[in-house]
């Protein structure tokens, strides 16, 4: 599934529905969309306090929050726990950033970089990174739209990367992905694995999101 590298519209709404249906307050104006360049997205990237994308030209807020954050911390020890044992490669974080294509630079919650592709197994000096990652997390946000998602997941797929997972902490599942249009859901109980780019490695779901507080019932006011 090619991506579009369309720049220009006639329109916000068509800008809107290139990129996902995305809220408007995640597009950046300046510079304007279609104009900026990988300069921009590093000067913008991390100030103040949020974390930018390239996506054909345009700067896009990347929707994350505390819980988003928290879960990629956690998944990233698990991660980086089993390559403790299991020296296959390295791993990035949410802030990394990742040249996908040209004007395409995403940075996935967590990705993960095999040695096959370093095998000096050193990490890259550069601020945007050309290394495709072999395996990619997205950990999903109130703010992220279903097609902002599929989006990602064929940009992915396309630049190279072989296996990506789909988190969403509000129902308690994942979607695993092998291409674009191969994908199983997994349930809490359920036990994800690394296959074949992360042979040996295993995640029960329930370890992952075992700490996340239960939602407050509501209660109803009495009647006086």
């Amino acid at each position: 599934m090619a991506t579009t590298t369309r720049t220009r519209y006639d329109n916000a709404a068509e800008l809107r529905r290139a990129l996902g249906g995305i809220p408007l307050d995640r597009i950046c104006l300046d510079p304007p969309p279609g104009t900026a360049t990988e300069r921009n997205l590093l000067a913008k990237h991390g100030r103040p306090f949020k974390l930018y994308e390239l996506v054909d030209g345009t700067l896009v807020e990347k929707a994350m929050g505390s819980l988003e954050a928290f879960l990629a911390i956690e998944l990233s020890h698990i991660i980086r726990t089993f390559l403790d044992r299991s020296d296959l490669g390295f791993l990035y974080g949410a802030d990394a950033l990742i040249r996908l294509m040209p004007r395409v630079v995403r940075g996935p919650d967590v990705s993960f970089v095999s040695w096959r592709q370093r095998p000096e197994r050193t990490v890259p000096m550069e601020p945007i990174s050309d290394l495709v990652p072999d395996f990619v997390v997205e950990i999903l946000s109130q703010r992220n739209t279903k097609k902002e998602i599929q989006r990602k997941i064929a940009e992915y797929f396309e630049a190279g990367v072989r296996l990506a997972w789909v988190i969403d902490p509000r129902t308690k599942t994942a979607t695993v992905y092998h291409s674009p249009t191969a994908k199983t859901a997994f349930a809490e109980a359920d036990t994800l694995d690394g296959g074949t780019v992360l042979p040996g490695f295993e995640l029960k779901l329930a370890t992952l999101f075992e700490k996340l507080a239960k939602p407050e019932s509501k209660r109803k006011p009495r009647k006086k």
